[in-house]
């Protein structure tokens, strides 16, 4: 016989920690998260790492250390949800049956839609800081370049925190300018969009950084390949059809991103909808079909752009809203598109992007144009977000 708790939550990241605190908070007694890895990470600090702005023992935890005080942590994989009979299915062969469901098991990455990159990431000229692992090793390669090319890409489609890939690279180029070798260096930014960013004041602030450095953008651009035995990498460019391969000294990539190939296989994603992400109301984060099933962060099908900014927001919304379905009443509370992502765009400036999901300028703090490069940015991103997260946040209070 299935195992069954009130609430069940699969996913032990940022949003199934945080969104597990604040349940325990509004008085839910009997909650169950599934996560099967032993370790818990801060992923903002990994663009600080790879930049040579972080160590690595800042960015994580254990998932024993941050799992809230009466949650029962089942370490096992989810790898289905039968949605008709209540359940999910773990890799250990059991099942967990469920009166409430909220599913936020993150992004999965899929090198192999890239030939070559997998490879390439763990050769000794590329890496990837969006790897734990491998996030040490970026800074070990830009900051020992001293000459050549580094070639910095993101991929299109949705992508945790899109503005992480281009972060190590000004942390890099403003390096490489101390040390008096940014002109010996040739920069290169693969990006799949029209412009660096997609707002226009922000668009205006990293052109001039862009400028300032000397880096060549690659706007309607990706990766599609590459060679990592003769370090050559093959950029399309989606506007023309073209293709190039530019030689590389150190390449840093970022690897295409969807849901969960599990959670793409069940009837939980919208219909036709390729990326396999949960169909939910945008505001209210409850399934579209299935009344007990909720789901937030990167796995939602939302129409936000996915950071932990926006995640603060929905965990509230999503949180509210599942103590009210619990006692019969309609859910209210509405999330409104809001994210931000902060550009690290030197070693102690941040630009400061906070939008909604039309990507209108949506500050917290009314008429503060947060999109100039700012020292005080720097604090809040570096400083106090890695404190926030762990000791507020993560306890369900922020």
């Amino acid at each position: 016989m299935a195992r069954q708790h009130e609430v069940v939550i699969i996913g032990g990241g940022n949003a199934g920690v945080s969104l597990a605190a604040r349940l325990v908070r509004y008085g839910v007694k009997d909650i169950a998260l599934i996560e099967p890895k032993d370790h818990h990470f801060y992923q903002p600090l990994f663009s600080h790492i790879a930049g040579g702005r972080a160590q690595v023992k800042e960015a994580v935890r254990s998932q024993e250390a941050v799992m809230p005080k009466g949650v029962h942590w089942i370490k096992d994989k989810a790898v289905g949800v039968d949605a008709n009979a209540n359940t999910v299915r773990l890799a250990s062969g059991s099942t967990v049956a469920y009166v409430q469901l909220v599913v936020c098991p993150g992004l999965q990455y899929r090198w192999d839609d890239v030939p070559g990159l997998a490879e390439a990431v763990h050769s000794p000229y590329g890496a990837s800081h969006y790897e734990f692992e491998l996030a040490p090793k970026a800074w070990t390669l830009l900051s020992g370049l001293r000459s050549g090319t580094a070639i910095f890409t993101m991929p299109a489609g949705p992508i945790k925190c899109g503005g992480a890939s281009q972060k190590p690279m000004y942390l890099a180029c403003d390096y490489w300018k101390e040390q008096g070798v940014l002109d010996q260096i040739s920069v290169v930014m693969v990006q799949p969009y029209p412009t660096v960013f997609g707002i226009p004041e922000v668009d205006r602030e990293l052109e001039r950084k862009l400028a300032e450095y000397g880096i060549e953008l690659r706007t309607n651009s990706e990766l599609v390949a590459v060679s990592p035995g003769s370090r050559k990498a093959t950029i399309r460019n989606n506007a023309t059809g073209t293709m190039e391969e530019v030689s590389y000294d150190v390449l840093n990539a970022v690897p295409p991103q969807a849901a969960p190939d599990w959670l793409r296989a069940t009837d939980l994603p919208a219909s036709g909808d390729e990326g396999g992400f949960v169909e939910v109301d945008t505001q209210t984060l409850r399934h579209v079909r299935y009344p007990n099933v909720w789901s937030l962060g990167d796995a939602a099908a939302t129409s936000n752009s996915k950071a932990g900014g926006a995640l603060r927001k929905q965990t509230k919304v999503l949180a509210k809203n599942l103590v009210a379905a619990r006692q019969g009443k309609a859910p209210t509370h509405r999330y409104d598109g809001y994210s931000v992502c902060p550009f690290t765009v030197s070693r102690n400036t941040v630009v400061f992007a906070e939008f909604d999901d039309q990507y209108r300028p949506k500050p917290t703090i009314p008429m503060v144009p947060t999109w100039k490069e700012s020292r005080l940015s720097w604090w809040v991103d570096r400083d106090m977000f890695p404190k926030v997260y762990w000791h507020l946040i993560l306890k369900g209070r922020a």
